[in-house]
This record gives structure tokens, C-alpha cells and sequence, in this order.
């Protein structure tokens, strides 16, 4: 569970990384509501890189948009995000560059992949881990590669 939230927030943060181009944002173009949100930055404002303006503007114009239990759940997740270790995060970073270069069929499969494991019960996908972890590097690409040739599984429809 924590690792599903860890991967959101990393995919939120970097997502608007990768959109951000390099126009400085001025403070004044900010809403009132983006300037709160942002206060502790005000001092220090025109000297961040615009990359990291743009990242935060755009960050507190989500946080307007949130509801109060959608807030709670960004900041237990941001937490949980800063409490990694500097490596923990730099991998995870890397995956999702990775994941970013991938055609977008393979990305679509990986994220339906990835929902049809977290529907699992806990039980189960921790034997799945399990197995996953005690497997050879060989034995991991073997899995692999029979995952992506293997067709995907027709819907089933209720009468």
C-alpha cells in the first residue's frame, strides 16, 4: 500500500517536472489562493530556477482544487515520500524515466497490470512478492518476456 502512494507522488511530481519549461513565473501571476499556499516561498521567489516555479505553481493550483480528505492523503503521502532514503528515491525516479520512454500500449499494460495486482488480497501479493524476490535475474526475465507475449484476457460479461 505504501509503495502504490509513493509511486502516485513520484509520478505527480515528476509528470510536472517533465511539463515545466523554462519560463520563470512571475509572484504576482500567482492566485491569491497559490501565493498562501506558497507563502514561505515568497522571500526567495525569484531566485529559484524556473523549473522549480513552475513545479510549485502548479502544485498549489492542484492543492486548491483538493478536497480536505484529498489533502490529508497528499501530505500523509508527501511524508511518506521524504521519510525514503536519498537512494530509495533516486530509484524510483529512474523507473519512472524508464517508464516514460516506454511506447504507450506497454505503459498502458503496466498500469492495468499494476491494478489488477493492488486488487488482490494481501495474502496474495505478498506470496507474489515472495516469489518474485527468491527468482534469478534469468528467471525474472524469463517472466518477463512470457508477460508480455501472453495475451491479455477477454472481459467477462454477467447475464
Amino acid at each position: 500500500m505504501k509503495a502504490k502512494y509513493i509511486v502516485a507522488i513520484v509520478a505527480v511530481l515528476l509528470s510536472s517536472i517533465a511539463l515545466a519549461d523554462e519560463q520563470a513565473v512571475d509572484w504576482s501571476s500567482l492566485t491569491a489562493s497559490q501565493q498562501q499556499v506558497l507563502a514561505q516561498f515568497e522571500g526567495k521567489w525569484q531566485t529559484l530556477p524556473p523549473q522549480r516555479q513552475q513545479r510549485l505553481a502548479k502544485g498549489a493550483g492542484r492543492w486548491e482544487g483538493m478536497s480536505r480528505k484529498q489533502r490529508k492523503q497528499a501530505k500523509e503521502r508527501f511524508a511518506m515520500w521524504r521519510d525514503l532514503p536519498d537512494e530509495r528515491r533516486e530509484l524510483i525516479r529512474e523507473r519512472y524515466e524508464t517508464f516514460k520512454e516506454l511506447p504507450p500500449e506497454q505503459q498502458k499494460r503496466i498500469r492495468e497490470n499494476y491494478k489488477r495486482f493492488n486488487k488482490l488480497d494481501r495474502e496474495r501479493r505478498q506470496m507474489l512478492r515472495d516469489r518474485y524476490r527468491d527468482m534469478t535475474p534469468a528467471q525474472r526475465n524469463q517472466l518477463r518476456d512470457r508477460m508480455t507475449k501472453r495475451p491479455r484476457p477477454r472481459p467477462t460479461t454477467r447475464n
